[in-house]
């Protein structure tokens, strides 16, 4: 795998406590994300805290929460074992073996795996696009500016092609920008307009990647097709929310009707051969 960054995102350097003399405020950040994460999910948990690397009576009382919660000893500290419990959806996202029949396969069974485990994004700092799922989508990077609807997608099909043993890098390079991959599909002539695929719709195949174009040569959001039926495709497909947005804070499966939108399709096609 070429994205790799989500490694980082699994470790603390050492145990994190109430006036720890090891405390790490990284870390802690970490931590106080994985606590918010977790009570979006499980809303009556009481680990939603502040994001402020100050391990306070808060954090240690959301620590406490997460514990009795999750049938855990409480102690109010967070070692490596028990952020692994706290980090395992990022885990289980990116080192769950993931089966096909070939990288289509292998492209819609690791998106719908890294779906299930729920990718969301946070606030910190006032800055939108952040969290472990943002960075480990964006190779560390994060913040307002930060779209990561394209550091998602090539996320999962870095991991998928990288069970084959094939680099994803020879269909694209390494971008957070979809007007660059919009760029080398028209380069490449793997690059279906939305005026042909909505006459065409075999043209479009599941594991292809959609771009919805704002302009000819300007793409603003991207998302990989799990599959196609009449007037609409099916998505998975990051930094989005319930209404389609482009800088949402979710990965979530959506339905778009690709023949009242200028959405056009960039063909994986070169590396399933």
């Amino acid at each position: 795998m070429q994205k790799t960054f989500y490694k980082k995102e699994l470790l603390i350097k050492a145990t994190q406590q109430k006036n720890g003399v090891n405390n790490n405020k990284k870390d802690i950040e970490k931590i106080q994300s994985w606590l918010n994460l977790f009570a979006m999910q499980n809303s009556s948990s009481g680990t939603a805290t502040g994001i402020d690397g100050d391990f306070g009576p808060a954090t240690e009382k959301a620590v406490l929460n997460f514990q009795k919660f999750n049938n855990l000893p409480q102690t109010g500290s967070v070692d490596q074992n028990l952020f692994d419990v706290l980090a395992s959806p990022l885990k289980k996202a990116f080192d769950t073996p993931i089966t096909g029949n070939n990288l289509r396969e292998l492209i819609l069974n690791t998106a719908k795996n890294h779906l299930k485990n729920h990718p969301f994004e946070l606030v910190i700092n006032n800055q939108s696009n952040t969290g472990p799922w943002v960075r480990s989508y964006m190779d560390g990077n994060e913040g307002t500016p930060w779209f990561w609807c394209m550091g998602f997608v090539q996320g999962i099909i870095d991991q998928a092609a990288s069970i084959q043993g094939k680099n994803f890098k020879t269909l694209m390079p390494l971008t957070y920008s979809c007007d660059t991959v919009g760029t080398v599909g028209i380069q490449k002539n793997i690059l279906t307009r939305y005026q042909k695929a909505r006459t065409n719709s075999g043209l479009i195949q599941p594991a292809d990647i959609f771009l919805i174009e704002k302009t000819t040569n300007d793409w603003f959001h991207t998302g990989i097709v799990t599959a196609v039926h009449g007037d609409i495709i099916e998505t998975i497909e990051g930094n989005t929310n319930s209404d389609g947005s482009h800088n949402g804070n979710a990965v979530m499966n959506r339905i778009r009707n690709y023949k009242q939108s200028k959405i056009d399709f960039f063909s994986i096609e070169s590396l399933v051969g």
